[in-house]
C-alpha cells in the first residue's frame, strides 16, 4: 500500500470555535491507483489533499507513506518528503511568466543537487511526455490554457515524484482541452504508473480516474468507477 491514513481527524481551532473537517478518516491508495475524490463544497476535499502532501498536519491518527509514519515528520522532513515524493497540479497554472516553459519546469529541480546538465534532461524528458518539446522556449503568454496546464504537468512530473495530486486540474478549461489534459493523466497513471489523486467537481473529469471517492460531512463512500 503506497499510502494510508488511520483514524485520522482533522479540526481548525478559530476564536472558541472548533471546526471538526473530519473525524476518524481511514484511507487507503495502492501504488498505481487513480482517485477522483468528489464531494460539496465544504467537505473537506482540499484539506484531505493538503494532508495527503505533507502541507497540512493531522490533528491526531496515523499518516503512512510506504510503510514510513509521516504524521510526526518536522516542516524540514515534510518539505524533504515532498520534494522527493509528490507533484502538485492546480487549477491556475502558477506559472512564472517571465520564464520560458523549459525554466517553468526547471524550477523544482533549482533546490537540488543535479548538475546542469542533469536538469536540462530531466526537463526535456518531462516536456517530452506532455508533447511540448517544440514550446520549451515559449512563455506563458505565447501559450493555450490547455498547454500551460501540461507544462505545470510537467514541472509536477520533472523530480519523477510517485504521487500527482491535482486540485481541480481542469476546472479552468474548457471540455475539449479539459479531455486532453485527463488523457494525459490517464497516460501517466497507466504507462508510467504514477500514483494520482484528483479533487474534482466534474463527474466527466471523474470517469478518468479507475475510482471515485465521495467526501460527504467527512465520510468516504467508495464506488468504482471504469476508466
Amino acid at each position: 500500500m503506497l499510502y494510508q491514513l488511520r483514524n485520522v481527524s482533522k479540526r481548525f481551532t478559530k476564536a472558541k470555535e472548533t471546526l471538526t473537517i473530519f473525524d476518524n478518516l481511514n484511507m487507503d491508495i495502492p501504488e498505481g491507483d487513480f482517485v477522483a475524490m468528489m464531494g460539496p463544497s465544504g467537505s473537506g476535499k482540499t484539506t484531505l489533499l493538503n494532508i495527503l502532501g505533507g502541507i497540512d498536519k493531522v490533528t491526531s491518527g496515523e499518516v503512512s507513506f510506504a510503510g514510513n509514519r509521516i504524521d510526526g515528520y518536522s516542516e524540514g522532513q515534510l518539505s524533504e518528503w515532498r520534494a522527493a515524493n509528490v507533484g502538485f497540479i492546480f487549477q491556475f497554472y502558477n506559472l512564472m511568466p517571465m520564464l520560458s516553459a523549459a525554466q517553468n519546469v526547471e524550477l523544482p529541480l533549482m533546490l537540488t543537487n543535479l548538475s546542469g546538465a542533469k536538469r536540462k534532461e530531466n526537463v526535456a524528458t518531462a516536456l517530452n511526455i506532455v508533447n511540448l518539446s517544440d514550446r520549451a522556449k515559449h512563455y506563458p503568454r505565447e501559450m493555450s490554457g490547455g498547454q500551460q496546464q501540461r507544462v505545470a504537468i510537467a514541472r509536477a512530473m520533472v523530480s519523477d515524484p510517485q504521487l500527482l495530486l491535482c486540485d481541480e486540474p481542469t476546472g479552468d478549461l474548457d471540455r475539449t482541452t479539459a479531455d486532453e489534459i485527463l488523457t494525459t493523466l490517464q497516460v501517466l497513471n497507466r504507462e508510467l504508473g504514477k500514483t494520482i489523486v484528483m479533487v474534482t467537481h466534474d463527474p466527466e473529469a471523474a470517469r478518468y480516474a479507475k475510482r471515485t471517492l465521495h467526501l460527504n460531512k467527512g465520510v468516504f463512500e467508495d464506488k468504482m468507477v471504469m476508466a
